[in-house]
This record gives structure tokens, sequence and C-alpha cells, in this order.
């Protein structure tokens, strides 16, 4: 439908014509309980630049009235394609009334409503970016359309309503009625609401100058003995604090909630003063300390966002990478640097993670600036990726470093206060920091912000027969783009640290650090000839830059080692990531990077970096090795995973990892009897509580191996008849191995589009085992069979899981690529969903090739089993 994509080129002109003052919205939700649709009505007053034609988004059912400058328009002659024509509009000002039935949804978009298994009630909140404020109320629908915004609600009695604005009292006897005070100027994309039942806990901050912000905590009452309040409120008061010493401008906001909603899609969302957080957060079950960082990442992120997002906001789409990198990076720095902070490491958990998730989305045929070239929604929607959000960190991390930390604050500072409650483009940013760092940035902004793909670094080491160093050079490599991308590979400048490490009581300790610029092929840095050759040479040292960074062959025997025996964490995530890029490459074969882990990884402290090699090495396993010597790996590293869980100390986080980590990979008697063992109360693990979540992680693994079956599922759900105790369930039923098992799971998303998004995924995640491959193979044709329909009625978020989830991944053969290449030609997908299909496409690309890789190490070394 092209009024549902709104271009850029439509945006742009419309934000010419129009200046949008105010919107008055009432909803009448008082039969949310029921569900079905409830009654929308808006008021928005607008000023036209002149007289002229234009257009408001509303995605409703029905629309009941359209009334402009007083005159009734017809709803069937002006409502078409989720827009409401609006002719001959007067120059000057304009008031618009549409009434309209919207539908609550149960895909995460709009108005999701969620009924709780445990008490019956439903939960609704808003979810509104990219364009979905539509779905609520009639809305200009786009970012540079700011306005204020005035909710009045009617709900069910009892129930609370959140929003953007501080929660009045209820109206009437019967306080069904809720009428909020007008918001700032803000985009129709962070406002919100949130109505149900909740539970609450209120605190508040209170800032130097003695100003009080109010914050709130909500959740489901069903979850409120496990909302950790205090812990939540401590990081969120971490996080004023530092924000408020950075940016130098006041919360912008009158109070601070943060919700914890079920359903939802994204990690959170950045409504102004009215957080939506994911509820998987509330964590019922015990975690590890890796899951706290997360969450409180999270948290941080969102609450960064108050300023740079929704005090300042970017003008198109284009620019969502500075919403999303600055958010992300500020996030990770207030983690490491404020005071009391638990986790002083977390740029080690970037380096790791967010940075891995970067490179491999830059290795993608759908690699892009990471200031991206948006036309249209579609484009925006598929664009919250590897790039957006972690690659635009690392850049800014290395901006911060490029202006120093100071000026970087001092231009942000200007930033905020001349552009407040306004919009802004890239240029904007630059401006602020080059006015208070003295630096020319156009010419990086072209390198690192206007160009796509990723740098590999090598040093280049010559030595005499005694060891000494006799020179020392960095190579900068460009690799092309993959096939089908955008634009062309380009050498850049970067700022690096060398790290010379030695062997010191058996620790790798640095011994020296050079930093230098590099830039061009190659690099020389005479700083390092004349010196002993050290244990290892790492580039890239601090992770200062983003780029790929390979290891000399010297270093790399070293580090094959005693990578464990660093006694730093971040030098072992450089590492660690290293090994993994290069395993993913096809340059160091699975079989290899397995032995490097099981190597190293019993002396890793770091609990998330023990967490990120288990998820990688399985993934090695399913996808990455020859298929002669896969089960002699997965039978070593499940092996080793058993050993490890009883070697852990009870109780600890290590343990509990190990414990997910077999249940991940157990394939033997002995290692499924524990499971079962451990499932039914009569096999223990000296400290470990086997509590509700991990009894879940067993029985999906016992189902997955035809170890259990759909009763044994049902009795699980009577102890946990929760909401994740369905999520759960859900994704047990369709790991069965068998073809009914498998074919009602396909129906249930594929055929049918009742479940609600939070099922669809738990049913597409218990589908897709990759250890079971020959019950999968027929699901390849009827995949393609299905897909352009499946894209095309179902809403965006409902329609990607499926397009991603489904995909034949796991059959990693030259057919897979075949068939998606024959789809592509003939079903002529449209942008969005031909970047998502190529993207997984690649992804068996690469798998056959890592285990052309592995294949060719086991016949190197005498054979494929070894």
């Amino acid at each position: 439908m092209p009024g549902t994509n709104l271009t850029r080129a439509e945006a742009q002109e419309r934000a010419r014509l129009l200046t949008v003052d105010a919107y008055e919205i009432e909803l009448d939700l008082s039969g949310a309980q029921e569900g079905g649709t409830f009654r929308s009505r808006t008021t928005v007053r607008f000023d036209a630049a002149e007289a002229g034609d234009t257009f408001i988004d509303l995605v409703a059912p029905t629309v009941h009235e359209v009334v402009l400058n007083g005159a009734a328009l017809d709803p069937g002659k002006v409502f078409a394609d989720s827009r409401i024509a609006l002719d001959g509009l007067a120059a000057g000002a304009n008031e618009l009334r549409v009434v309209a039935d919207c539908a609550y949804t149960n895909t995460g978009e709009g108005l999701h409503r969620f009924v709780d298994p445990v008490d019956q009630q439903a939960y609704l909140y808003t979810q509104f970016e990219v364009p979905d404020a539509r779905r609520v109320f009639a809305s200009f629908e786009q970012p540079d359309l700011k306005a204020s915004f005035a909710f009045t609600v009617r709900a069910p009695e009892g129930w609370v309503v959140i929003s953007n604005s501080p929660t009045p009292e209820p109206e009437g006897d019967s306080g069904a009625v809720w009428r909020f005070a007008p918001t700032p100027r803000i985009s129709s994309y962070i406002t919100a609401l949130i109505v149900g039942p909740y539970h609450s806990v209120h605190s508040s901050w209170e800032g130097e100058d003695g100003r009080l912000v109010p914050l709130g905590l909500y959740c489901r009452p069903s979850l409120a003995e496990f909302l950790d309040a205090e812990d939540i409120f401590a990081v969120t008061r971490q996080g004023f604090d530092w924000f408020q010493e950075k940016f130098d401008y006041a919360y912008p906001f009158e109070k601070y909630d943060q919700l914890f909603v079920p359903e939802f899609n994204a990690g959170a969302m950045e409504n102004a003063g009215a957080v939506t957080i994911r509820d998987q957060y509330v964590f019922r079950s015990k975690v590890t300390d890796a899951a706290y960082e997360v969450r409180a990442e999270t948290i941080l992120h969102e609450l960064a966002h108050m300023w740079f997002g929704d005090l300042v906001t970017m003008e198109w789409w284009n620019d969502l990478w500075l919403n999303e990198s600055f958010a992300t990076y500020t996030s990770i720095a207030c983690l490491a640097h404020a005071e009391g902070s638990r986790w002083p490491h977390s740029w080690t958990t970037f380096a790791n993670q967010m940075k891995t998730w970067a490179y491999r989305q830059d290795q993608l045929p759908s690699t892009h600036p990471i200031m991206a070239e948006i036309r249209d929604l579609d484009d925006v929607l598929v664009n919250f990726d590897g790039i957006t959000y972690a690659k635009g960190a690392s850049v800014l991390k290395q901006l911060v470093a490029y202006v120093g930390v100071d000026e970087f604050f001092r231009g942000v500072q200007a930033y905020f206060r001349r552009h407040e409650w306004g919009n802004t483009r890239l240029s904007d940013l630059l401006d602020a920091l080059e006015e208070t760092s003295g630096r020319d940035l156009r010419t990086w902004s072209k390198a690192w912000l206007e160009t796509a793909g990723i740098n590999v670094l090598r040093p280049e080491i010559e030595t005499a027969p005694d060891g000494t160093i006799t020179s020392f050079a960095v190579r900068q490599e460009a690799p092309a783009l993959p096939p089908g991308a955008a634009g062309t590979s380009t050498l850049r400048p970067h700022r690096v640290a060398v790290g010379l490490y030695d062997l010191v009581d058996g620790r790798l300790v640095r011994t020296d650090r050079i930093e230098l610029d590099v830039d061009g092929p190659l690099t020389d840095v005479p700083q390092v000839a004349g010196r002993p050759r050290p244990a290892v040479v790492l580039l890239n040292d601090d992770d200062l830059s983003y780029a790929k960074v390979r290891l000399d062959p010297a270093s790399l025997e070293a580090v094959t080692r005693h990578l464990g025996d660093f006694t730093e964490s971040l030098p072992r995530a450089l590492c660690w990531a290293s090994a993994w890029d290069m395993t993913r490459d096809g340059e160091l074969a699975t079989r290899d990077y397995l032995e490097l882990v099981l190597a190293g990884i019993a002396k890793e402290s770091d609990i998330g970096l023990v967490q990120s090699l288990q998820r990688q090495v399985k993934l090695a396993l399913d996808l990455y090795a020859a298929p002669d010597w896969r089960p002699t790996g997965l039978a070593r590293w499940s092996e080793f995973a058993l050993e490890r869980l009883r070697a852990a100390e009870p109780g600890s986080d290590h343990q509990l990892a190990w414990a997910r980590a077999l249940a991940g990979t157990a394939r033997t008697d002995e290692q499924l009897g524990l499971l079962e063992g451990l499932l039914d109360g009569s096999r223990s693990v000296d400290g470990l509580a086997v509590d509700t979540d991990l009894r879940w992680s067993l029985l999906l693994r016992l189902t997955a191996t035809g170890r259990a079956d759909g009763a044994r599922v049902d009795a699980e759900l009577a102890r946990d008849a929760t909401s994740a105790g369905e999520r759960h369930a859900a994704s047990a039923r369709a790991s069965l191995p068998t073809a009914e098992a498998k074919a009602e799971a396909w129906a249930s998303v594929v055929e049918s589009d009742k479940l609600p998004n939070a099922l669809q995924e738990a049913v597409i995640g218990g589908f897709v085992q990759t250890e079971q491959t020959e019950l999968l193979a027929p699901y390849t044709e009827r995949y393609f069979a299905a897909l352009k329909d499946v894209w095309e009625t179902r809403s965006h978020e409902m329609a990607q899981q499926v397009a991603v989830g489904l995909y034949p991944a796991a059959q990693v053969e030259q057919a897979t690529l075949d068939a998606t290449d024959a789809w592509l030609a003939s079903a002529e997908p449209g942008a969005a969903l031909r970047r998502l299909v190529t993207e997984s496409r690649a992804g068996v690309e690469r798998a056959l090739r890592a285990r052309a890789a592995d294949a060719a190490a086991g016949g190197a070394a005498g054979g494929g089993a070894s």
C-alpha cells in the first residue's frame, strides 16, 4: 500500500508545508478487557505555509468523522491506504478532527494488548517507533513535525494509566477518566500510553540543585515478587548523576517512569518520560551478573535518549544512528566510568559482543554507511542493525579519542542548548564539535560515516636471529565489499594502540604500549625496532578503533597456549574476538577454534566472555564444522561442558553458565540422563538451583532429542502457568523431532496469523533445531512458496520474524543458495524483504566456506574425524 510506506520526499514536502502545534487525543479504552477495537478522537491544530493539499496518517478499521476547518469530509472518499487526504488547506491556521475505531494488536506494534494467564487481566502498552502512532490516533507520522500532545483516556476502574506527562488523579465517580497535561514539543513516535492493573514502586532522584525527579517502576502483579526495585533505581540514579554532569542540561521532562511490559519486540523504547522495557528483564530465576550488566546498559541507553533523541531529534531516519550510537556509547561509558559502578569492565563486554555484532553486519551484502540512505519507512524498519548501533558507537568512541573527552562533551552541551526541542542533521552535531575541539571533522566524517565496509589491520614483524625486532609495520587492508553491496571499500585513518605483552610468572602482562595514527596501506612503527620480540603483539589494544585485527603467527601461537593468562579482561576479549572472526572468515578452522576455547575458557573470569564463547562455539560446531568431523567436535564440547559444570564453584555464575551450556548440547545417554535427573529431582549438582527457567532449558533439550514428549511439556506448563511458561512450552513442543510436531508448528506460524508476537517467536525458535536438518529439509521449498504472501499480509514485525527465523539457515548446502537465488529472481521482492533474505543467504554462503576450511584442516591433519 503506497500510503503505508512514507517516502522521504513526501516527508520533506509535508514538513515544508506544515508546522504542527498541538494534538488533543481522546481514547476510550473502557472495553480493553474484552479487546477488539477502541474509539479514537484526534484534534490537531497546525499551520500551513501556503494553501495546498497534504495528508495525515491513520491505520484504522473504520473512520467515522473527518472535519477540516469546520467542514465535514466524506471518510469514504478521503480515507484510503492508511492516509486521510487533506485537500484545500487554508494558508495559516488549520484544525482537523478525526474520529475512528482503531484496533488493539497482538504484534507489539501500535496499542498492544496482552492477557496475563495468571490473573486473566488485560495489560496494554504502546510501541510507536517507527511509524505506529498512526495505529492509535491520526498523526503526521514523521520525526520533524513535532508538537505537544494532550491525552485523555477512559479506562476500566481500578486500572492505572501512564503517559509522557505526570499521571493526574482520575476523574468521575468511578475514577475512569485521566486527563494528562500537554507534553513539551516532541515527535509522535516517542509518545506513549501504558494502561492496565500494573503494580508500581516509586522513588525519586535529587539533583545537585535540589530538583526532585519522580521515578516510577511498573510491572504486572504476577512479576511483582521478582521486581528488584532498589537495584534498578540505583542504576537509574547513577545514570542521572553522570548524564547531568556530562550533558550540563537539566533532565528535560517532569518525571521518569520505567515500565516492564509483556511481549515487547525490542529491548526497550525511549518514550519521553515513560520508557517501556521488555519484562524478561524482571528476572524470575537466577541469572549471571552478565544479565544484570546487559539490563543496566539498557536502562542507561534509554535514559540517555531523553536528551539525545527526545529533547533533540533527528530530522529524518537517515540520522537514526545519531540517536542509537550516542545512547549506546554514553551508556557504556557511564557503566565504565561512573563512580561506584558495578561494571567498570563494560568496554570489555562492548568489544566482545557489540563490536562482534557490528563486524558481522558490516560483512553482509546489505552493509551500508553509518549514515545510511533511508529512502522510505521500509528502509528504516530493517535498519535497526549492528551498523546503526554498534559500529556507530565504535566510531563515536573513536571520535571522542580524536577530539578529546572534555571537548566532545562541551560540544554536546552546546548542541543541546542550540537545538533543544528541535530537529537536527549530522552537520549540526559536527558544527558544535568543531567549535569546541578546533578540529576539521568533515574529512573524518566522509571516511567513517559515509562509507561502508571494514578494514583489516595486520602486524608485519621481522626479527633477527637473536629475536630482536628489526622492523615493525601495520598493514591496513580494505577487503572488497560483498557482492551486491553499494559503494566501494576504502582505507581509513585509525588511531590505535599497539600493546606488547610478555609472560611474567605465567601471566601475560603488558610491558609497553605505543599509540599512533595508522593511515594508508602500510604504517611503519619505528619505536619497536631494536627491542626483543614480545610474546604477543596486539594491534588496537584498548580497542580505540573499529577494525578487524589479526595476530601474527608467533602471537597466535602464544595466545593459543596462554589466552586465559592475560591479566586484564579487555585484551583477552580482543583476542577472543579476533579468533572468532578468523573462524567466521575461514582463516581459522572450527576444530582449531574449539581447541583454543578448550585451552583458555577455564581460566576466563569474565562471565560475559564465558557465555559469549559458549554461544560462539555452539554456532561454529552447528554451522562451520566439516560435517564428517562435527559429531566429534560436538562430543568434545558436551564432555567439556559437563566437566566444567562439575568443577565450577557451587552456586557461582560460572556453574549456572555451564549448566545452561550443557543443556544446549547434551547428547550422550549419560549427559541426557543427568538432565532428566536434574529435572525430576533424582540427581543434583552441589550448589546448582534448578529453578523455573533452568527447568525449561533442560526440558527443551530433552524434547529436541526425543527424550521427553508433549505430555511432559504439559506437566511442566502446569507447574509454570505463566506467560513465560507458555512461551517455553511452545518452543518445546515445536522442537519435538517428529513430522507431526513440525507440521503443527509450521501451520501455526505460516498458515495462520493468530499467534501473538511472543508466541510466534517462541514457536519459530523451537521449530529450528540444527540437529534436525533432515526433518526440516522439506520446509525449504515451503518457505519460499509462502514468504511473499506472509510479507504482504502481515505487519512488519510479524513478517520479519517469519522471513528471518524460518529461512533454511541450517541447510548449509549449495541447494539452499540455488533455491534462494531462484526465488529472488522470480518473486521480485521489495527492497526490505530482499535485504532480509540476502542477509540470510550470506550466512549459508559463509558457512559453506568455513566448512571447506575446516575440512581442509582435517585433511592436513590426516583425516576429518580427528
